[in-house]
C-alpha cells in the first residue's frame, strides 16, 4: 500500500477519530496525540489493513481502546478530566434571590419617579425603543427625552446604592 493509498483511505475518517478521542480525553492535547498515534499504528500495519472489512471502524475500536488505555494508566492522573466545554448556566439559588430583590426594589423606585420619566424609562430601557420613536410617541423633543431618561437613571441609581449600601428605604 502506498503512502497516496494510505490517505485516500485514512483522511476521510480521521476527524471523527480526533473528535472520539476528545470526547472520551477532554483534553485537546491528548485527543491530538492520540489521534496520531492510531494512524501511526495504522500506518505501521498497513499490511495488514486490507484484511479489515471496514478500516474505519477498526480504527473507531482502536481509538476507543487507545484512550480508555490512556486514561487507566498512571498519566491519567496529570489529565484534567474536567470539561472545557461546559458551563454551568444555573444561578445560586443565593444570587437568584438577591436578583429578584433588587429587580424589586428597581420597580419600586421606578414607581416613585415622574410619570414622564416613568414612561421614558419604560419605553427606552424595558421596550428597547430608540430616542426619536420615544419623542414621537410622547410628543417631546429627542433632546428631552434623554435629559428625562439621564435623570429617571441617576435616581434610581442612588435609590438603589443607598438602599443596597445602607438599608435606607
Amino acid at each position: 500500500m502506498t503512502q497516496s493509498e494510505f490517505l485516500k483511505l485514512v483522511m476521510p475518517f480521521k476527524d471523527k477519530v480526533f473528535r472520539l478521542a476528545k470526547r472520551l480525553l477532554v483534553s485537546r492535547e491528548e485527543a491530538e496525540d492520540a489521534t496520531q498515534e492510531v494512524l501511526l499504528k495504522l500506518w505501521r500495519n498497513k499490511s495488514q489493513i486490507e484484511n479489515y472489512k471496514n478500516v474505519e471502524a477498526f480504527s473507531m475500536t482502536m481509538t476507543k481502546n487507545f484512550c480508555l488505555d490512556k486514561l487507566k494508566s498512571k498519566q491519567s492522573q496529570n489529565l484534567k478530566i474536567v470539561h472545557s466545554n461546559y458551563q454551568d448556566h444555573n444561578v445560586a439559588l443565593q444570587k437568584q434571590i438577591e436578583l429578584n430583590d433588587s429587580l424589586q426594589w428597581v420597580a419600586k423606585i421606578i414607581e416613585d419617579l415622574p410619570e414622564q420619566q416613568k414612561m421614558v424609562v419604560q419605553l427606552r430601557d424595558i421596550e428597547q425603543y430608540d430616542f426619536d420613536e420615544i419623542a414621537k410617541m410622547l410628543g417631546m423633543n429627542p433632546t428631552a427625552v434623554r435629559v428625562a431618561l439621564s435623570r429617571a437613571r441617576k435616581f434610581i441609581r442612588e435609590k438603589l446604592t443607598n438602599t443596597h449600601n445602607y438599608g435606607i428605604k
